[in-house]
């Protein structure tokens, strides 16, 4: 509890906002992104402007409705056959079939090995249909174009969604084709077999369970094997023993390994390891059918430290703060990064530098018809905008807060006031240029100049 002050009134001076050089935020989950805000943006732009994109097929992931089928309906020739079906999604399909009739359905539609397809009875089905593809019959219409024959379809496809737990197909037959033509539709948020998370802005917070991944908890980092500590030396080659694990009479084994079976697979072994490629650095871990890589190693050091000391002293030695190998230090589950804006998703875009991002969202074109995809588009780049000028357009929106100096810290809290759009405040800064380029000095008294402008 405050003390209470000395005086009674104070007058001529705002209430004042110290910036400080130190960096006050420790929090290991602190990052450019949250710090700024810019990420609280990101993530209600994607959770109402996203698409969901299966990574099978590249296509769109969408949940639809009565209205879907029935405007597929509409767009048909007029005088097309339709067959309006529901899966049966049981095992037990005679007891199934005999609810139906008593329901009133009177026929299924089964489709042969061949792809050929008919119209039978209900109670004509026999257990040695089991082997075909057997669907009920909800609906028999002829498109006509007429708004009497849409109504009344679009009872019949909620009836099929109910019978198909929630999916249903039609199948069309137009006048002067003999093939046929199928149109599937689920009620459920799944493609290609997978059964995808809807978007929602919690789906892209690392702070939160529905989106943090699962095995770093939305830190990016486990405890695990070190790559510093394995390879301490980046500019050594595999050849002279980069892999320092891999040194010594017994363990050299597995370096050899890898020389020897090197040209089959066009390894490079006289190259420092800091101009090997992702690809090649990756390999170093997982091995291929030529070698077995760091992880089997440790994997097989593991399953033997409670037989011998040395390789519980050797685990030891080479654990520490590791990249979570699921996310890959992104945080997020990986369903969010099946959710893309103008091809990119939201790791993608908190991966770019800073100068690149404003780029990128100066030519994101989507559809601005809605006032909410404008106000989040016009918040994003002027933060990002405002990053810039005050010198931090190297930074990644990804970036830990607690590795930032003590003049980007300051910075970045000058940026944020920027973006709050504060007034009538006095702000005490305490040498904000330092570890600034003389180049950026300019653009930096820009900013302190807008801010004054703005009435502070």
């Amino acid at each position: 509890r405050m003390q209470k002050p000395d005086v009674d009134f104070i007058e001529g001076i705002p209430p004042a906002i110290a910036i400080e050089q130190k960096v006050t935020n420790r929090n290991p989950r602190s990052t450019v992104g949250t710090v700024t805000e810019i990420h609280e943006y990101l993530k209600l732009l994607f959770a109402r402007a996203g698409k969901t994109i299966s990574p099978i097929s590249g296509e769109e992931v969408k949940r639809h409705s009565v209205h879907d089928v029935v405007e597929c309906l509409r767009q048909q020739e007029v005088g097309s056959k339709v067959l309006l079906l529901s899966p049966i999604v049981t095992e037990k399909i005679e007891e199934q079939i005999s609810i139906w009739q008593e329901q009133g359905f009177s026929r299924l539609y089964r489709i042969h090995a061949d792809g050929s397809g008919e119209i039978l009875r209900i109670g004509a089905y026999t257990q040695s249909d089991a082997s075909s593809m057997t669907y009920l019959l909800v609906d028999r219409v002829v498109a006509d174009g007429e708004q009497s024959t849409f109504n009344r379809f679009a009872d019949s496809v909620q009836t099929a969604f109910y019978e198909g737990k929630g999916q249903c197909q039609l199948l069309v037959s137009t006048p002067d084709s003999t093939d046929s033509q199928t149109y599937i539709f689920s009620e459920r948020f799944e493609a290609d077999g997978i059964t995808f998370v809807e978007p929602t802005e919690h789906l892209f917070d690392f702070n939160n369970p529905l989106g943090a991944c699962p095995t770093c908890g939305g830190s990016g980092i486990v405890s695990g094997i070190d790559p510093d500590l394995v390879v301490p030396d980046k500019t050594k080659t595999i050849y002279e023993g980069a892999i320092a694990c891999w040194r010594g009479e017994k363990m050299s084994q597995w370096n050899d390994a890898l020389i020897y079976s090197a040209e089959k697979f066009d390894f490079p072994i006289h190259t420092p390891y800091y101009e090997l490629t992702a690809e090649q650095k990756q390999l170093l871990w997982i091995g291929n059918e030529y070698f077995h890589g760091l992880n089997d190693f440790f994997h097989e050091l593991e399953s033997k430290q409670y037989a011998k000391i040395q390789y519980r002293v050797m685990l030891s030695r080479y654990r520490g703060k590791a990249i979570c190998p699921d996310c890959l230090g992104k945080r997020l589950r990986k369903e969010a990064e099946y959710v893309l804006i103008g091809g990119k998703s939201i790791c993608e875009l908190n991966q770019m530098p800073i100068s690149e991002l404003a780029i990128w969202f100066e030519h994101l074109s989507i559809d601005t018809s809605l006032t909410a995809y404008n106000i989040l588009l016009t918040e994003i780049r002027s933060r990002l905008q405002f990053m810039q000028d005050v010198g931090l357009g190297y930074l990644t929106l990804s970036r830990m807060s607690s590795t930032l100096s003590g003049g980007e810290g300051q910075r970045i809290n000058l940026a944020k006031s920027l973006g709050s759009s504060l007034v009538g405040s006095l702000y005490v800064l305490d040498e904000p240029s330092i570890g600034l380029h003389p180049r950026d000095t300019q653009r930096l008294i820009h900013v302190l100049k807008q801010l004054r402008d703005l009435g502070n």
